[in-house]
């Protein structure tokens, strides 16, 4: 993970990024509207279903009732006075039979009545008005009503299994134990049919008010249901109403975010692909803003952020789009732009006006890349690409509005296929650490391992670090791939084994990993989740690194070190820092540069240039590694010049875990031994 010499270089990033698709806010309000109105209403449905059958069973059981009075009032009234005190097993008398079928026939005929029988206590029919049921078995009914009970059902006429004839009209069937006179002795049972019609149309008359007022009384729980969900719910809308805003605008500035402007943009080359009328995509970025929030506090640099972002849409046409990308950068949309340079250029002059923060009057330079559709492209990933390519040059060569060309990507097309694949690599954990030790020069003893990462590639199979780092270090994707690298290496110094001891761990960190806000958060957040000690943390930045942003380098690492995480600088001798600023950094080690290391035995000026790193790094108390010893000699040659530790192929190659944890069973009987 070892950055390039030079200044940053343009961010490419090919990955497709994924389009939100999917009904607005409104609809989705609406939809769960929709949806919760008939949900409730399935409940209430059910309730009403439950409460009308209920109704109705009881209007049936009412109808059912009001036959047994009917019935008792019959027996009492018209029956029994009629009967003498002989159990109806020994029969009716003439005058008894007499008188049944005048007042039998009299009722039948008014359909008052539609079966009536008298049986005998055990059972067997005595009398029917229609001279049936005397040769059939006596009924379990009429064996209950005989011993005293009062048995009533809904059903029709001839609907018993023993009846003979057609089946009638619904009846209420009554089976009531008689009384001879006045006394209190059964003397047998009557069996009664009456017509269901009349007292179902006095049930259904009173059924069909209920009915109505179940319907009144449902539309009002529904109603009120209803009330109360929109109250309750008024705030919940409003909050949805409110984060639907937020998830499409920046939260400081409100300008539509990164989404929308992603969508805006495929509209736009889109409409211009179709209709021939060029459509502008501009990435702006502010010329050291950071210096901003560093010197004035962030609460400053936020209103400078908002006071720009006014500007900005006040400046655009109705058509065009302005959006916050993040930090401080912005996107520019200019739609049917003949000259859109000139108009980005107007924009910049926009930005440079003075700006009064808190009382202090600012001016904010501003880099501007940006694309030309259909021209340039007419997919919109790679037109961002592009435009941020374009405006990593404008910033380095400090063009104000720099336009797009295809020479200035460094990089082949493949190359930037391969950053792509790298994001789903580290999702998908196709990477791997592979640590080589680094000893002391005067005992042999291992003090700590750096972590390598090697990427297995489902086609091209084990990259080593060199294949795709480079290409990486120029996107913020270098930012995700530090973070997994550092999480990996301090969850395996976890599991390290006892041989290995208090061995620490070494992880490069690039410019862009320093330049990054949370980077020391970042850091202090591993060591806690993970639970290792800080002191067994070293992060390695190359000098080239550290003069990409001085300040804010510094500060990265003396937040870091005050933790107690240990600092070294790679590839020292490379670059072209100062020893004044060196001094001023809390460093712990310095690592000379192999190219000095492999033919210092055959060049006295890099021996001379090994031996005066040697004694700067301890004249400012630092710890001095060599890099790349591959032979005895060399080792020897550095023991014997000073230096403290050193690293390469000859204490060990890069390896796995578990061959790193095999190395150490095997060395620890050879401790003091540089091989």
């Amino acid at each position: 993970m070892t950055p390039p010499d030079g200044a940053p270089e343009p961010s490419v990033s090919p990955t497709k990024r994924r389009r939100r698709t999917g009904p607005t806010t409104h609809q989705s309000v609406l939809r769960l509207l929709v949806s919760y109105a008939a949900i409730s209403l399935v409940p209430v449905l059910l309730l009403g279903l439950l409460l009308a059958w209920s109704y109705r069973s009881e209007a049936r059981q009412r109808g059912v009732a009001e036959g047994r009075s009917e019935a008792l009032v019959v027996a009492q009234t018209a029956l029994e006075p009629r009967l003498s005190n002989r159990p109806l097993s020994q029969g009716l008398t003439p005058s008894e039979k007499a008188s049944m079928q005048t007042l039998v026939s009299k009722a039948v005929r008014q359909h008052d009545i539609l079966r009536l029988r008298l049986r005998d206590l055990s059972g067997n029919v005595v009398y029917s008005d229609d001279g049936s049921g005397f040769k059939e078995r006596p009924e379990d009914e009429a064996l209950e009503a005989a011993h005293g009970e009062v048995v009533a059902e809904l059903t029709r006429l001839n609907a018993d299994s023993n009846d003979t004839g057609k089946i009638g009209p619904e009846a209420v069937e009554i089976y009531q134990p008689l009384l001879a006179g006045n006394s209190e002795t059964r003397v047998g049972v009557l069996e009664l049919y009456l017509p269901y019609a009349p007292i179902s149309a006095d049930v259904t008359a009173g059924l069909h008010s209920l009915y109505r007022d179940l319907i009144l009384g449902l539309i009002g729980l529904y109603a009120a249901l209803s009330v109360i969900w929109f109250s309750v719910t008024r705030r919940l809308r409003v909050q949805l109403k409110r984060n639907a805003y937020l998830a499409e605008h920046d939260s400081l500035t409100d300008l539509p975010n990164r989404e929308i402007f992603l969508r805006r943009a495929e509209a736009a080359v889109a409409s211009s692909c179709e209709g021939g009328r060029p459509t502008a995509i501009a990435i702006v970025d502010l010329d050291r803003f950071k210096e901003v929030n560093d010197t004035l506090g962030h609460l400053n640099g936020d209103r400078l952020l908002t006071e720009l972002a006014r500007r900005l849409s006040t400046f655009m046409r109705p058509k065009d789009c302005v959006a916050r990308l993040g930090g401080d950068e912005f996107g520019i949309i200019l739609r049917e732009v003949t000259d859109a340079a000139e108009v980005l250029w107007r924009v910049r002059t926009v930005i440079q006006h003075e700006i009064s923060v808190s009382g202090l009057p600012l001016t904010v330079d501003s880099s501007i890349g940006f694309v030309v559709a259909p021209d340039d492209g007419s997919d919109v990933d790679e037109l961002l690409q592009y435009a941020d390519v374009a405006m990593y040059v404008a910033k380095e060569q400090h063009g104000g509005v720099v336009r797009y060309s295809p020479d200035q990507i460094r990089y082949h097309p493949k190359d930037l296929a391969l950053v792509g694949q790298l994001r789903q690599a580290i999702e998908t954990d196709q990477l791997v650490l592979h640590y080589q030790p680094k000893a002391s020069l005067a005992t042999g003893q291992v003090e700590s391992v750096e972590a390598l990462v090697r990427w297995r590639h489902p086609t091209l199979g084990l990259l080593f670090p060199d294949g795709f780092i480079p290409l990486v270090e120029q996107t913020d994707l270098i930012n995700k791939l530090t973070e997994w690298v550092l999480h990996r290496a301090l969850s395996d110094l976890g599991g390290f084994s006892p041989e290995m001891g208090h061995v620490g761990v070494a992880v490069n960190v690039s410019a862009r990993n320093l330049g990054h806000p949370g980077f020391a958060d970042l850091v202090i957040r591993e060591l806690e989740e993970t639970g290792m000690s800080a002191d067994r943390l070293v992060v390695e930045i190359t000098e080239t690194a550290l003069l990409v942003d001085p300040v804010g380098a510094a500060a990265v690492l003396r937040r870091i070190d005050a933790f107690g995480v240990s600092v070294s600088i790679d590839d020292f001798g490379s670059g072209q820092t100062s020893l004044g600023y060196l001094s001023t950094l809390p460093i712990h080690e310095l690592k000379i540069d192999r190219s000095f290391i492999g033919d210092m035995l055959v060049n006295p000026a890099h021996a001379a240039i090994v031996r005066s790193i040697v004694d700067l790094g301890h004249n400012l108390h630092f710890h001095v590694v060599g890099e790349g010893v591959e032979t005895t000699e060399t080792w020897e040659r550095l023991r014997d010049s000073g230096c403290d530790s050193a690293q390469g192929y000859l204490i060990a190659r890069p390896m796995p875990l578990k061959e790193l944890h095999a190395w150490f069973s095997r060395a620890a009987t050879s401790a003091s031994s540089p091989a």
